[in-house]
């Protein structure tokens, strides 16, 4: 994917270490909040929080959504290796790209997350989810820090696409 527009601090300067202190920051979240639910929650324990939330404890050994979640055990190592090569894209992207502040603040987002999720596949063969909306008995599949993080970073990304697309018109 071809970036256009200028970069700030020369590719590999302060910039670069912003988006990667914010990526650092989302993983602490992350890791912290995982901390809490092992230490405190057994799996399946869940505490009524309002009526469309709860606290979950949650093992996924898929990747979002729960794809996978039934294989062998393969696809935790295909989600970690997966995980580790975007991981580097993504660093590779943010070094090229440090001073487009929304695309470099998607890839931080995306980064933070998919880091927290691969140390949890790598310290327990699957992700520790915890966050539970439901409506009308309808449960949205639990998800965790990361997996916002991703989420919020997948949305500023198309909208750095759409922005971008719109201001070369």
């Amino acid at each position: 994917m071809a970036r256009a527009g200028k970069s700030s601090g020369g590719g590999s300067g302060s910039g670069l270490w912003q988006w990667l202190g914010l990526a650092f920051i989302l993983l602490l979240a992350d890791q912290f909040t995982k901390i809490l639910i092992l230490g405190y929650y057994q799996l399946g324990d869940s505490t009524y929080v309002t009526s469309f939330f709860n606290v979950v404890r949650v093992h996924n050994t898929g990747a979002a959504f729960s794809f996978l979640a039934g294989a062998s055990g393969w696809q935790r190592w295909f989600f970690t290796v997966i995980g580790l090569v975007a991981a580097a894209v993504i660093i590779w992207m943010l070094k090229s790209h440090p001073g487009q502040k929304l695309f470099s603040f998607a890839m931080a987002c995306i980064l933070g997350g998919a880091i927290g999720n691969v140390i949890d596949r790598l310290a327990y063969g699957y992700v520790v989810d915890f966050l539970d909306f439901h409506w009308r008995g309808m449960h949205f599949p639990a998800f965790n820090v990361a997996d916002s993080a991703i989420s919020i970073g997948a949305i500023c990304l198309i909208l750095d696409e759409l922005l971008r697309v719109r201001k070369t018109r």
